[in-house]
């Protein structure tokens, strides 16, 4: 499954009321699967100590396509159904609930939940969906298919929790230019009214380079790296956010 399925189309739904529920989008019945909003529009900043509410659509496809499985050894098997597990790294004070209290839906049906809650935290809170999906595959031909289960955690979603003039600075997202990058990379997005720690990791987490700064921009010599992918962390007071290029 991909960013639940899980990226593609998008659109923001606010709930009328601060309450627990939401109902899926009637606009998204025509698509094919998704998650609304994705990742690129993220969830809404929210203000220190005020009711938030925010619901987010999902949808998966009733079998499984060339976009979810690239192998293609799937393509066609059924989805039975898909579970949102968790959404993990909500503020303190916050939780959801989906449109079916169990979070569990059939393949290719619309759903949604309900992000809510009030916190007294300033941070980024960087927000990871787990997702639990039910494919019924066939594993020898003339046998009947076999329920295999696939559990798939999704970040890149986060929460902005601050206030004033503060909440304009750390909503600017972290940015890296260009990637994927050859010989040096430029990070932007920096928060410049304190210190940020930057930390250039490869995929196993082990620490190549670290920089503080208290500039919103700075930049990193890729020259001596082999190709591959990489990760920068940004951390500073609002919490911290990671971003994977790659070099050539």
């Amino acid at each position: 499954m991909k960013k639940l399925l899980l990226s593609t189309l998008f659109t923001m739904t606010y709930a009328l009321s601060w309450g627990q529920s939401c109902t899926p989008g009637a606009n998204f019945v025509d698509s094919t699967y998704g998650i609304w909003p994705d990742t690129t529009q993220n969830l809404p900043p929210a203000l220190p100590n005020v009711a938030y509410s925010t619901d987010i659509n999902f949808k998966v496809p009733s079998t499984v396509t060339a976009e979810i499985d690239p192998s293609g050894q799937f393509v066609g098997s059924v989805i039975q159904q898909f579970t949102i597990d968790a959404l993990q790294g909500l503020p303190p004070g916050f939780d959801y609930a989906c449109n079916i209290s169990s979070c569990t839906y059939v393949g290719g049906a619309n759903g949604c939940a309900n992000i809510f809650g009030t916190t007294d935290s300033i941070a980024v809170f960087p927000v990871t969906v787990d997702v639990t999906a039910t494919v019924l595959v066939v594993l020898f031909p003339g046998l009947p298919p076999t329920p295999v289960t696939q559990t798939v955690s999704f970040d890149g979603y986060k929460i902005v929790v601050g206030s004033g003039g503060v909440i304009d600075q750390v909503i600017n997202p972290l940015s890296l230019q260009p990637n994927p990058a050859s010989t040096s990379i430029e990070v932007t997005g920096l928060y410049n009214g304190g210190t940020s720690t930057i930390t250039l990791r490869d995929l196993t987490g082990k620490v190549i380079e670290v920089q503080q700064t208290n500039a919103s921009t700075t930049s990193f010599d890729l020259s001596k790296l082999s190709s591959g992918s990489y990760l920068i962390e940004l951390t500073d007071n609002f919490g911290t956010q990671l971003q994977k290029f790659v070099k050539l």
